[in-house]
């Protein structure tokens, strides 16, 4: 059964990494985040990442997750190892050591615990990303285990997680690892009978808001990362999933949830909200907005 995944898997990653290359050879006027340009593609059992060799680590990292993989028959092993597959070396312990950063992933372990190789293989260096203690174990838990989740709901769904890169970024260790604002997660389930997708923003720090808070469409992290998630879906079918997203699709439960059904341009609260505009820095605009569109002056032009 995972070989069928598996392909579907590579399908899933070779549609991001064709944006990048595409816009690259065929679109010279669009501006590629630095980011992407010099990406390396490296698979493993249970993921396939880019790695940007710039920051010393994944600019994403892509998967299928299923029901039944989100059983766990291994174990954490808890041993963080350096990627083989990356040839001109990935961070290391000592990068991390006294750094106050967390070494934390972005295909987390809790994923991964389907196959031996697949949790050994999570604890690469490749997938880590410096975050902040109280983020690592607190939103960004929240943030993974409504994935998992959804996956047991839906059956099977498809994850995207990255670093949200920006030029002020501070670096820790001899490698000079980046340490990112924010994080970014994408989830597609592209099953029948409700296809869905949402997505979340969430600055690399310390939050008690609820997980859906950050909540935003795939339209809005593919402006602030340059990515082009799904763009092989129909036009009609894209422009609708990465367009808006609505929270009563998707079991919560012990995240508590307003009932309202976000889009980019409709927002049916009559009350202020958060404006779901970004910050050049990938943070989540802190102003109050009452305009339908669900955003501040500013970030409605």
């Amino acid at each position: 059964m995972r070989l069928s995944f598996k392909k579907l898997q590579l399908l899933f990653v070779s549609v991001i990494f064709a944006f990048v290359t595409n816009a690259q050879q065929s679109h010279a006027n669009i501006e590629i985040p630095a980011h992407q340009t010099n990406e390396k593609l490296i698979s493993h059992a249970g993921y396939t990442l880019s790695y940007n060799e710039k920051y010393e680590q994944a600019n994403w990292v892509a998967y299928e997750l299923t029901s039944a993989e989100t059983n766990s028959i291994y174990n954490r092993t808890n041993q963080f190892l350096i990627d083989p597959k990356v040839i001109t070396g990935s961070a290391e312990n000592s990068d991390y050591a006294g750094s106050g950063y967390d070494r934390g992933h972005l295909a987390p372990a809790g994923d991964m615990g389907w196959s031996e190789q697949s949790m050994i293989e999570s604890f690469y260096y490749s997938n880590m990303s410096p975050q902040v203690p109280s983020f690592n174990r607190g939103i960004w838990k929240n943030a993974e285990s409504f994935t998992r989740e959804a996956a047991i709901e839906n059956h099977a769904i498809y994850v995207v997680t990255g670093p949200v890169f920006t030029s002020d970024m501070t670096t820790i260790g001899k490698n000079q690892v980046a340490v990112p604002h924010a994080y970014y997660k994408v989830i597609l389930d592209y099953s029948e009978p409700e296809l869905k997708a949402i997505a979340f923003v969430i600055p690399n720090e310390a939050s008690q808001l609820p997980l859906q808070h950050f909540a935003v469409t795939i339209n809005e992290v593919e402006q602030i990362t340059g990515l082009d998630f799904f763009p092989l879906l129909t036009d009609s079918v894209e422009s609708k999933l990465e367009s808006s997203f609505d929270v009563n699709l998707w079991s919560w439960q012990n995240f508590s949830h307003s009932n309202k059904s976000t889009t980019s341009k409709t927002n049916s609260s009559s009350s202020s909200v958060q404006c779901s505009g970004m910050t050049k820095k990938g943070e989540r605009c802190k102003r109050m907005t009452k305009d339908p569109s669900g955003k501040c002056a500013q970030h409605q032009d």
